[in-house]
């Protein structure tokens, strides 16, 4: 009974908390998400300490190499350390993975998991205006690294993909993400993304013949249930609209019409007056 008790009372703490000030309720949410980190780091340090084996000691080390990521990637992320701190953090991270590398070097996982820590990063001094490029190239050499020890990783692909798209290798991406999707066609979003994001880059008269192509596949890709950055309906009904091809910018808007996505008014216009007595 007084075990239920203060379960209730905890809930009660909670609530009161959240109602008493909202503000109040982040930094609770945010000493309880950081305290879970360490609790993770301090049960990752006793299964080291407390393995029986090379395999169980390894698995530790990584375990508390993503604990001091993520405590360092949520402090930074909300400003809740100086800098020195959060290379500290990082640097114990990344000497875990090293450890946990070394003593099984052939585990996918391994790699995958430090290259998610430099990816991590890599996002964060993006977000900051920092040099990201620094941490994505150790990133896609971990992913790659993981795709080599196990072929069908799939979220090394999904992530090395990711490292493309944020490079501008959109190239590298939708091969990466081609293969994500032979492994699960649920992920073909992915591939949607990437094909809409290459045809936005083909500038001029020259490469519309390009663009048409990725906008295309972008759209055989997409389901109205996915929600992504790049729309490729517009700019391909652009196109369609500017060669007078007006049989091919009909299909456009009946296939996004379909699909549940908006078409600009202007270009409805634009066709509905070419097409006018037709």
């Amino acid at each position: 009974m007084a075990s239920s008790n203060g379960k209730t009372a905890a809930k009660a703490l909670g609530l009161l908390f959240c109602i008493s000030s909202f503000t109040g309720c982040v930094r609770a949410s945010r000493y309880l998400y950081l305290s879970g980190c360490d609790r993770d780091i301090a049960k990752a340090t006793k299964s080291i300490e407390a393995g029986k084996n090379i395999t169980q000691q390894a698995l530790g080390y990584a375990d508390r190499g993503d604990a001091y990521a993520e405590k360092a990637r949520y402090s930074r992320a909300f400003k809740l350390i100086s800098n020195e701190e959060y290379e500290r953090l990082f640097a114990l991270a990344k000497k875990d993975y090293e450890q946990a590398i070394g003593l099984a070097p052939d585990n996918a996982d391994f790699y995958f998991r430090r290259g998610r820590a430099f990816y991590m990063r890599a996002a964060l001094d993006f977000m900051e205006g920092g040099k990201s490029s620094d941490f994505f190239a150790p990133a896609k050499v971990d992913f790659s690294k993981a795709i080599e020890k196990n072929p069908k990783h799939e979220l090394a692909f999904d992530m090395r993909g990711l490292v493309g798209e944020d490079t501008g290798d959109l190239d590298g991406a939708i091969s990466d993400f081609a293969e994500e999707a032979a492994l699960n066609p649920q992920s073909r979003y992915r591939l949607a993304e990437a094909y809409c994001q290459r045809g936005s880059r083909h500038p001029g008269d020259k490469d519309q013949e390009l663009a048409i192509s990725d906008y295309e596949k972008a759209i055989d890709m997409r389901t109205s249930s996915e929600a992504c950055e790049c729309e490729p309906y517009n700019p391909l009904l652009a196109i369609y609209l500017e060669r007078q091809d007006y049989g091919k910018a009909r299909t456009v808007v009946d296939r996004a019409r379909k699909a549940r996505q908006w078409v600009a008014p202007e270009f409805l216009e634009k066709l509905k007056n070419a097409t006018a007595g037709k």
